[in-house]
């Protein structure tokens, strides 16, 4: 319907048609709403058309939303998560209303506490509270043989319990929302899936049992740990927050620039601030630094552009105003000389200053630090778009990953394509990767998220057990 500009393209379709009503993700009827042409305030415009993939892509009868689109794809329970933090976004910016914000979000949270729970291997979508990290789109079921994933049922969590805060008011389905928020966060056993306690596993194979990696560094992890101090059923014990910080001192480092907890990738460093405004509070780590957390996301925004200047690698591209490496899509792995060197690409990938580090651009890991370094972060969208817009700017914002350096791959390629004066382009948009923008431009803009989480009461807890103090939470 859109070409990547975002430009209506009828393709055959005739114009009733689409006032009618076009075929949803899964064959059902959805409504379109027509994007107009990149508007004059790119953030703004990123914005809703970053939304607009939650509200269109997401299946109406059970808000599973997609791993990843175009292409056809599982669920993933942490797209949801995004997705329920979506569409508030959607209804304070008049993208759709407050009723229909609540049916999709009653739905969802209706289909999660509904979902068949069990030991099993099959037939089930999860299991001690938590979900598999990937669902099936026809009955919300296990994909595969993939994990029961205890991150990714934080993230989930994170938009369930915003839904919960941010529906407040008599109407029954917001009070059926709270109900049912509740019911969700306080089935989650966060005790059982500890087997070298206190730190929590990565996961659960019904097949194989706990996997043997746990959250046991600094990173992505502090929502998880959050939610299972703060929960009201099964918590973890007081000072499980400070044995897992206790580990972080390895990953201080001034590489790069100023003195911060290093993670490449930058989603270790946006996905829990979606969710916790850390500005001005502290634990007994930070405290000890002398920043907080929110300070520390900002320094590691600046390692990145400073990194791209400096760009040891040599990659095309890189400067002060590209950059941003995180977990991403990219060309595929193999390895093929260029400008003399021998340079080794890699598909799906988590990807940060010296790790992994193949060329590949996540417009993702800009977007979502603008609440944290708007100085940096805004001029690093607006020269992706700018520069290689026509091949990676479309109908729901920035494709995933694109690549500059590799323009004439040794292989045919089984990932994206090669647009000619730009280089390898994705040609999916990934959840987890959208979810971030629409959320952190909303965080910059007017603090909706982090101002609506202030409220939750086990958020609260959470950040209390776990010894933060200060700003807000003294309020």
């Amino acid at each position: 319907m859109y070409d990547r500009r975002g430009v209506l393209n009828l393709g055959g379709l005739s114009l009733a048609a689409l006032i009618t009503g076009c075929a949803g993700p899964q064959g059902r009827v959805s409504t379109p709403r027509i994007i107009p042409q990149v508007q004059p305030d790119l953030i703004r415009d990123l914005q809703e058309r970053t939304f607009r993939f939650f509200w269109e892509t997401t299946d109406a009868e059970t808000g599973l939303a997609p791993d990843r689109w175009p292409t056809p794809s599982f669920a993933s329970i942490a797209a949801v998560g995004f997705a329920l933090t979506a569409y508030p976004v959607g209804v304070v910016n008049g993208w759709i209303t407050r009723e229909e914000a609540r049916l999709r979000t009653l739905i969802t949270l209706q289909f999660f506490a509904d979902a068949p729970q069990g030991p099993g291997e099959t037939g089930f979508s999860g299991y001690k509270g938590f979900f598999y990290h990937f669902l099936g789109v026809t009955k919300g079921q296990r994909f595969a043989r993939c994990e029961l994933s205890t991150v990714d049922t934080a993230l989930l969590l994170g938009g369930v319990l915003f839904a919960q805060s941010w529906f407040d008011g008599d109407h029954p389905d917001e009070v059926r929302i709270r109900a049912l928020a509740d019911r969700i966060y306080g089935a989650v056993d966060w005790t059982w899936i500890t087997p070298r306690a206190p730190l929590l596993s990565m996961g659960w194979h019904p097949e194989t049992g706990f996997i043997k990696s746990d959250w046991d560094a600094y990173n992505e992890g502090m929502l998880l740990y959050l939610l299972a101090l703060g929960s009201p059923t099964h918590p973890l014990p007081e000072g499980t927050w400070q044995a897992w910080s206790s580990r972080f001192e390895p990953s201080w480092s001034d590489r790069w620039g100023q003195p911060h907890l290093h993670f490449a990738p930058l989603f270790g460093h946006q996905y829990s601030h979606v969710w916790v405004d850390f500005k001005g509070i502290r634990d007994g780590y930070m405290a000890g630094k002398g920043i907080d957390y929110f300070e520390n996301s900002r320094r590691a925004a600046y390692a990145q552009q400073r990194y791209a200047i400096e760009n040891p690698g040599r990659w095309r591209g890189y400067g002060a105003d590209i950059w941003g490496l995180t977990a991403c899509d990219g060309p595929g792995d193999f390895i093929q000389t260029i400008d003399g060197l021998p340079r080794e690409f890699y598909s799906y990938s988590a990807r940060g200053p010296g790790e992994r580090d193949d060329g590949t651009l996540a417009p993702t890991a800009a977007a979502a630090s603008i609440p944290f370094a708007p100085d940096i972060a805004i001029p690093a969208v607006q020269a992706m778009h700018d520069r290689y817009g026509q091949g990676i700017y479309g109908k729901y914002g920035f494709l995933d990953a694109f690549n500059p350096t590799l323009t004439n791959p040794p292989e045919p390629l089984k990932h994206g394509e090669i647009v000619p004066g730009i280089g390898w382009v994705d040609k999916d948009y990934l959840g987890i990767d959208q979810g971030p923008i629409v959320a952190m431009i909303e965080n910059h803009r007017t603090g909706l998220i982090w101002k609506t989480m202030r409220r939750n009461p086990h958020l609260r807890r959470g950040l209390q057990r776990a010894g933060f103090t200060g700003g807000w939470l003294n309020g």
